[in-house]
C-alpha cells in the first residue's frame, strides 16, 4: 500500500481525503475546511472505511481519494 496523508473535513463528521505522500494536496483541501489527521500506510492503522483498491483508482483518476469513515 502507498503512503497517504489523511485530511479530515471539519464540517462533515467522518469525511476524509487521502492524498498520496508524493502528490500535491488538492486546492480544495484548505486549513479553513480540513485538518491534517495523520498518515496511512502499511505500518499504520487506517480509518474504518478506507479501501485500498478504491484509493488506488481514485488517485489514478483524481489524484486523491475521498471516503467516509465509520
Amino acid at each position: 500500500m502507498h503512503g497517504y496523508n489523511l485530511f479530515r473535513c471539519k464540517s462533515e463528521t467522518g469525511v476524509f481525503c487521502a492524498v498520496p505522500e508524493d502528490r500535491v494536496i488538492p486546492g480544495f483541501v484548505t486549513a479553513e475546511r480540513w485538518e491534517f489527521s495523520g498518515k496511512a500506510d502499511g505500518d499504520r492503522a487506517v480509518p474504518l472505511g478506507f479501501d485500498g483498491v478504491a484509493a488506488a483508482l481514485g488517485v489514478r483518476f483524481n489524484g486523491f481519494y475521498l471516503f467516509e469513515a465509520f
